[in-house]
């Protein structure tokens, strides 16, 4: 051991320091960094599948709602109208009734004068429902020609009109008939021809 002039004691041998091995090395640094750190990756855990089921769940019935809003629309297209029938008996929603007036048919028809009624013309035929759903009652519209093929008059009849009273039932059911019969004032003495049109 020396003396240094300023009372400083110098050892004659140096302290050995023993290096740390690296696997300790490595937990000091790792019990150094902050514990935030290790929270925020403990929180990284996998999406639970429930959550996957609950948002497909949430778009399907999005699509429900935006089919059932927009069902008259839908119910409109033929290729529509089954499944469209089929999920409203499910849900208990209606859908408006079918609109085809070409599938109207008229089976049979006459027109003749009204005896001591001048120009008064009598109109009776028979009507089918030819589609493959229920049909609102049609309005139907009657046109008179003359020889030269002019229209000379036309009128459109609404159901009350044309049964003379209000139909018992709203629909027409597919393949059902139905008898109409009503008057009308012919326009001129001319008339020899007379279409149907169903509206």
């Amino acid at each position: 051991m020396k003396h240094h002039h300023d009372d400083t004691v110098i050892a004659d041998e140096a302290v050995r320091i023993e290096p740390v091995p690296a696997a300790v090395q490595a937990t000091a640094v790792a019990s150094d960094a902050p514990s935030f750190l290790g929270a925020a990756r403990a929180r990284r855990l996998p999406t639970p599948r429930w959550h996957w089921l609950l948002v497909a769940g949430l778009a399907l019935l999005l699509v429900l709602q935006s089919v059932l809003a927009d069902r008259a629309r839908l119910a409109a297209d033929a290729g529509n109208r089954a499944w469209l029938g089929a999920l409203c008996g499910v849900l208990r929603c209606t859908l408006p009734a079918w609109h085809e007036p070409t599938a109207f048919t008229m089976t049979s028809r006459e027109i003749r004068p009204l005896p001591n009624q001048a120009g008064v013309l009598q109109v009776q035929a028979s009507i089918r429902n030819d589609a493959r759903w229920a049909q609102a009652w049609p309005a139907l519209r009657l046109s008179l020609s003359d020889a030269d093929g002019r229209v000379i008059g036309s009128a459109v009849f609404t159901p009350a009109q044309y049964l003379g009273e209000d139909p018992g039932a709203a629909l027409l059911e597919p393949g059902q008939s139905a008898r109409i019969a009503f008057r009308v004032q012919e326009p001129a003495a001319s008339t020899v021809a007379f279409t149907f049109d169903f509206l």
